[in-house]
């Protein structure tokens, strides 16, 4: 090979190798952006899920949220903003308030020896009575028992007062009425399966997915409202007409009514 040919082939070998070096970085440059490019979305993908984690945990939830929801009233309320249930003797000159907590076992007592006579007199119409429910023990024991009961029976009156009266009676039962310790009315299939028991309630596919979804608990917390502005000391607490009546005094008071619990 010539002199001149050896020249230009090392030059030809350096322009090709010149160029794959410039091919080279190119491919470098493009690989690096693309590394970076994925680094960061990588990293803005880690904040926004982080952001929305705790956006999501600083959500208020449960009993919290219902505070902020839409009331809705049970069709048979008396009214939007009612505080208590009247079971009975609407037009009554007299009214009777009951205030009870549906964890509380005196109240189950109280009702399995007096509520069926109590809600007979008021059918009579020897008097109006009024039920309102509170939360004490929630409060006191921890739990949300309480709360949850008085939504599923504020979709039980949504149904029919007669429908509320003969769940709140089953709810109280010896046979339903858990321990004061036990939450078991916090459990909504706990709650169902004692409605079941009652025909209306069980044939009423509205009625469950009302205290599936908590339909009523923005109700439920407004009945507890009332029941906390009653300033009642403990349940059950009676009053007629404004008066607080103790139980042993009750039979005959409800006598001077024409009820007669004993008899």
């Amino acid at each position: 090979m010539s002199k001149r040919n050896s020249q230009e082939a090392k030059r030809a070998a350096r322009e090709r190798l010149r160029i794959e070096r410039e091919r080279q970085a190119k491919k470098d440059k493009i690989r690096r952006q693309v590394i970076v490019g994925v680094s960061v979305v990588g990293v803005l993908a880690i904040a926004t899920g982080i952001g929305f984690a705790v956006s999501k945990m600083n959500e208020p939830s449960g009993w919290d949220a219902a505070k902020d929801k839409k009331l809705v009233a049970p069709a048979n309320a008396s009214s939007t903003n009612s505080t208590s249930v009247t079971l009975g003797g609407e037009k009554a000159k007299k009214t009777i308030d009951v205030y009870e907590d549906l964890r509380c076992p005196a109240c189950a007592q109280f009702e399995q020896g007096a509520g069926e006579a109590l809600k007979k007199g008021a059918d009579d119409g020897k008097y109006k009575l009024r039920v309102h429910l509170g939360d004490l023990i929630d409060g006191n024991m921890g739990g949300e028992g309480s709360k949850s009961a008085i939504s599923a029976l504020g979709a039980s009156l949504n149904v029919s007062k007669e429908a509320f009266a003969d769940y709140h009676a089953k709810l109280y039962s010896t046979k339903w009425h858990p321990e004061e310790t036990s939450d078991k009315f916090a459990d909504s299939s706990y709650l169902l399966k004692v409605a079941d028991t009652v025909p209306e309630l069980k044939k009423s596919k509205t009625f469950k997915k009302d205290v599936e979804d908590g339909t009523y608990d923005k109700w439920a917390l407004n009945m507890v409202a009332g029941f906390n502005k009653a300033e009642v000391q403990g349940t059950p607490t009676i009053r007629i007409d404004g008066k607080e009546v103790e139980q042993e005094q009750l039979p005959a008071e409800l006598k001077k009514l024409g009820v007669d619990l004993e008899g």
